[in-house]
């Protein structure tokens, strides 16, 4: 396993819609045990297979992994929401990919995904709560979508601006 470097806003790999996976192999999975291992590294609780420069519909996720004793990574290849509840949730959401930055946002509380395991098995999960929100975010990536974009022009302007001198001070180091 390696510990990947993560992409950050602004970069145009983050906007590049992920291709599907033809087949969970090997490679697929020693490209979820690396994702899982940055992930755990970061620290965070959810990482996009695009986030670390490889554009396959590709997720992993530990919503418990703060508790640094209990792991319980979930893997996602090719995830499809296939139901979405009407009612929303807020929760405030941060991302890996956009570093320091925080806001509330609205997502449906609970959604069912199909997808393929760890072992190229078929798989039906119906999530709610933080696990639903967390789903939702990881597959946005997949299309190109951070959550920053979902906030006013504005606010989504001001954070870019911050991550773009953030960028800057540090690649003059």
């Amino acid at each position: 396993m390696a510990i990947k470097t993560i992409f950050t806003e602004p970069n145009k790999i983050l906007r590049q819609v992920s291709n599907p996976v033809e087949h969970v192999g090997k490679e697929e999975q020693k490209l979820m045990d690396d994702m899982l291992e940055t992930m755990y590294a970061a620290p965070g609780i959810g990482l996009a297979a695009i986030q670390i420069g490889i554009p396959k519909r590709v997720i992993v996720l530990d919503i418990i992994s703060r508790e640094k004793e209990k792991k319980n990574p979930l893997y996602f290849v090719n995830p499809e929401i296939i139901w979405k509840a009407n009612e929303n949730l807020t929760y405030e959401e941060g991302c890996l990919s956009v570093p320091n930055q925080f806001a509330e946002i609205d997502r449906p509380k609970e959604c069912h995904v199909k997808y393929l395991d760890y072992y190229d098995k078929p798989q039906l999960l119906k999530a709610q709560g933080l696990l639903a929100t967390c789903i939702q975010h990881e597959i946005d990536h997949l299309e190109g979508v951070l959550f920053i974009d979902y906030l006013s022009k504005l606010k989504k302007t001001m954070i870019i601006k911050k991550l773009s001198k953030q960028k800057g001070k540090s690649e003059r180091i």
